[in-house]
């Protein structure tokens, strides 16, 4: 017996709506998937199109060195600082030996901005650290960072575009990216260059506070590549 054209369309829509439940089931299943891995999960963004400085920045689930979620967008209102790290770098531990980092750390979260530290070395790196590991080094450096995620799969560092540990990027309570660089403006691994520096996160945090453009929106970020899975 054939359909007829009322029954097919009903038959199509059907089908249709189907499809799409069992795509939105699909998602919400990877998402819980890689959050329970201890993975990261970027939410609706071309994993290929770093975000430039004035555009929106992309939104992302991640697990931290205690094994609590956090998602970018749970955040919107405040600015967020995102801070690339690696304790095997050289450049990152000029930054946190000498308390600068420390320092620029709870300088921001004083003023109520979030601070997430996030490590993108893949797991089979020599110089990687296991999620205890990590936050038992970050806790011997006095560091003050809200939370310090997971993303060894370099799903988040690659969506960004971050290239090096240390690089910096601050997000705008709108959810725009206001600032991407490097921590400051001498390109060494000498300590003792750190007070002749600009320090470019507090410049760019003191100026946004004060109602006032950032300056310097844009820099050269300096340190060791990131170490991204294969």
């Amino acid at each position: 017996m054939s359909l007829s054209p009322t029954s097919d369309s009903r038959s199509l829509r059907a089908a249709r709506h189907a499809r799409a439940a069992l795509s939105r089931a699909s998602r919400r299943a990877v998402v819980a998937a890689a959050v329970a891995l201890g993975g990261a999960f970027l939410m609706g963004t071309n994993a290929f199109a770093a975000p430039a400085v004035g555009q929106k920045a992309p939104d992302f689930v991640a697990v931290d060195t205690t094994g609590a979620k956090h998602k970018l967008s749970d955040f919107a209102g405040k600015f967020v600082v995102l801070e690339w790290t690696n304790p095997g770098c050289p450049f990152v531990r000029k930054h946190y030996g000498s308390g600068n980092m420390p320092a620029t750390q709870k300088a921001a979260t004083d003023k109520g901005v979030v601070w997430l530290a996030i490590n993108s070395t893949e797991r089979a790196a020599s110089d990687y650290l296991k999620a205890d590991a990590l936050d038992a080094w970050m806790k011997s450096q006095s560091a003050a960072p809200t939370a310090v995620l997971m993303d060894e799969d370099g799903v988040i560092g690659q969506v960004y575009g971050a290239r090096t540990t240390p690089h910096i990027f601050i997000i705008d309570p709108k959810g725009t990216l206001v600032y991407a660089g490097g921590i400051d403006s001498i390109a060494s691994a000498r300590a003792d260059d750190i007070k002749t520096a600009t320090n470019y996160v507090n410049q760019a945090l003191g100026e946004a506070f004060g109602g006032k453009p950032i300056s310097a929106s844009t820099t050269r970020p300096y340190g060791c590549s990131i170490k991204y899975k294969a």
